[in-house]
């Protein structure tokens, strides 16, 4: 098995596709528009996604939704970064929003960072040199 794709609902899809794009640099790989049943897609991921082996990150907007219950299940997608703390800068400078500055894991090494997207959703960047797998 492989894992293709997370799926995230999102209140208004070209705000979506603008943070993952221009924020988080992911690229935009394809969409689709579903007006009969009322939802629109959108595709992003790095590397060009599921064709070169990456994940992507399905964005859902359903048509006249704008917002969502986050619920308490729910955790954080987590990216890998080369540098935490400059990717925080470079995304502070683009208007994102940084919940948790880079620094180790609680009772760790590994450095990560959060941010959050514009509709709540987490988003942990973790330093790929520092981790252990």
């Amino acid at each position: 098995m492989k894992m293709l794709h997370t799926m995230l609902r999102v209140g208004d899809l070209q705000r979506a596709i603008d943070f993952y794009t221009n924020i988080l640099g992911m690229e935009l790989l394809r969409t689709t528009e579903r007006p009969e049943q009322k939802y629109s897609l959108a595709f992003v991921a790095y590397n060009g996604g599921n064709k070169n082996g990456e994940s992507e990150i399905e964005l859902t907007y359903n048509h006249g939704e704008s917002s969502y219950d986050m619920g308490t299940a729910y955790g954080h997608v987590a990216l890998g970064v080369d540098n935490v703390a400059e990717t925080c800068d470079r995304i502070k400078a683009a208007g994102g929003n940084v919940t948790r500055e880079a620094g180790p894991v609680k009772g760790g090494d590994t450095i990560i960072a959060f941010v959050e997207d514009p509709d709540g959703y987490k988003i942990e960047l973790i330093e790929l040199a520092s981790r252990k797998i």
